[in-house]
């Protein structure tokens, strides 16, 4: 039996009580990284939000689909179907095919995702692993007429004939045309709409392309999600997610192209996770953290900085994921003090965890599940924890119970030790730890001591082991 939880749709731009098209059952389709840099923890951010989703539909007694997609296709990098190409760019950056770049970045990725731990999906579909679906999708377009073809360029979608194009982002499609300048891509009926297939240029080889019934040429961005989803979870879904920069393009697009397709919604909720802001402004808005500029932080950055991937999984949970999220490393000092004083509290607890039985458990947990099914709602859920914590009516091991129940929900690891082998040991404090073994072996124990300290001072303990070796961990 199932527990009723609420989302917000960004359909209807209200929370509504989640209910699936098959009772019991939620099939979700996430968009997943273009993998031609490093993923940054902005990405992220919206990676956590929807595996707190995924957590919260598993807790709540669903059987949960749930669809990844990692984008290794070389899309241009204009939401206007023109630029560089995103692989090739990539490719060029690091002198490396574009299928070692597609490899090598979707490795980082999934390194990542581990590390946050975040709950592996049903499956991980790749673009270039479904180029007949996308074929398949965008003749079904072609026969039903909802397309034409721009020579030497590609097939297009016409939004014009899809009336509803505008609904979901609130487009003013008006304005949009006024402001198109002809030229950017000449032969485009109207300025929304949108490459489905993209012809090689003639006599020029590229790296990322494929036989058509059109030629040989490569799909648009959006007609991999479409084709996959619905491959993988039917013509229609129950939530679709993603970031919210997503909305007003591929989105929009990805909603026209299906519905056309099918004559049948494409999802029945979608969920958009907001940005992480590296610059805050007076409003809360700022600037939203991309790889554009070349400059972003990733999660290897973090833990070179001395913080766990706990910390930031912590300091995501700190504020709504529709809400922006200003990142600072004051603000990550804060999340990974509060990470440690929680596991302060926990850690004894957990080992003395029973059951939960007393109606005083119960109801905890009562609250706790009211938190998260409002619309994913963790401050809220982070509240109930702590103040489960300090109920002195409550017995420790039904407290030890709570935790672990709560933590299926969080993620947080609390169950774990922290410690790690010092050969994981973030980059520029290894050599300190190295400097310390050596200071050991000469038995230098003052400055043995110092390195301690300053290690400590970063926020990693070091535990010397009988064998000879030395482990250090999270303080």
């Amino acid at each position: 039996m199932t527990q009723e939880i609420s989302i917000y749709n960004t359909a209807t731009k209200q929370v509504e009580p989640f209910v699936p098209l098959a009772p019991g059952v939620a099939r979700i389709y996430c968009c997943g990284p273009t993998v031609y840099h490093f993923v940054h923890i902005g990405n992220l951010r919206t990676f956590i939000f929807e595996d707190l989703l995924r957590r919260v539909l598993d807790y709540s007694g669903f059987t949960v689909n749930h669809i990844v997609n990692i984008t290794d296709v070389g899309h241009l990098t204009s939401d206007a179907d023109t630029g560089e190409d995103k692989m090739e760019k990539g490719a060029a950056r690091e002198g490396k095919s574009v299928w070692d770049i597609a490899d090598y970045y979707t490795q980082s990725f999934l390194k990542d995702w581990e590390r946050l731990n975040l709950k592996q999906p049903s499956a991980w579909t790749k673009a270039t692993g479904h180029i007949p679906e996308q074929i398949a999708l965008v003749q079904t377009l072609e026969a039903k007429g909802f397309t034409y073809t721009i020579p030497d360029d590609g097939i297009y979608f016409d939004t014009a004939k899809f009336p509803r194009y505008a609904d979901f982002a609130g487009l003013d499609l008006k304005g949009m045309q006024e402001g198109h300048r002809i030229g950017v891509t000449e032969g485009k009926r109207n300025a929304s709409d949108f490459a489905l297939w993209k012809f090689s240029p003639p006599n020029e080889k590229r790296a990322m392309e494929w036989e058509s019934p059109w030629g040989i040429g490569f799909p648009g961005w959006h007609a991999e999600c479409s084709a996959m989803a619905m491959k993988h979870l039917g013509d229609t879904l129950d939530i679709h997610c993603g970031g919210t920069d997503l909305i007003r393009v591929h989105h929009t697009n990805e909603i026209a192209q299906s519905e056309c397709a099918t004559g049948k919604p494409f999802s029945r909720y979608w969920m958009h996770g907001s940005w992480l802001v590296e610059q805050p402004t007076a409003d809360g808005a700022g600037g939203k953290m991309s790889k554009s500029s070349g400059e972003f932080v990733t999660l290897d950055l973090l833990i070179e900085k001395g913080y766990g991937a706990m910390d930031y999984r912590f300091f995501c949970l700190s504020a709504h994921y529709r809400q922006y999220l200003n990142f600072s490393w004051e603000a990550m000092d804060t999340a990974r003090d509060s990470l440690k004083s929680l596991r302060r509290k926990t850690d004894p607890l957990i080992a003395r965890a029973s059951a939960i039985a007393s109606d005083n458990a119960l109801g905890w947990q009562k609250r706790f599940r009211a938190a998260v099914g409002d619309d994913l709602g963790f401050p809220q859920a982070l509240a109930v924890l702590n103040q489960m914590l300090k109920d002195p009516d409550l017995l420790e091991g039904e407290k030890g119970a709570l935790i672990r129940d709560f933590d299926a929900v969080l993620g947080l690891r609390l169950e774990e030790k922290p410690e790690r082998a010092d050969t994981a040991l973030p980059g520029p404090l290894m050599a300190l730890l190295d400097e310390r073994k050596q200071a050991r072996a000469d038995k230098n124990w003052k400055r043995s001591d110092e390195i301690r300290d300053l290690l400590k001072s970063k926020g990693f303990g070091v535990k010397d082991n009988p064998d000879g070796t030395t482990s250090w961990f999270p303080v």
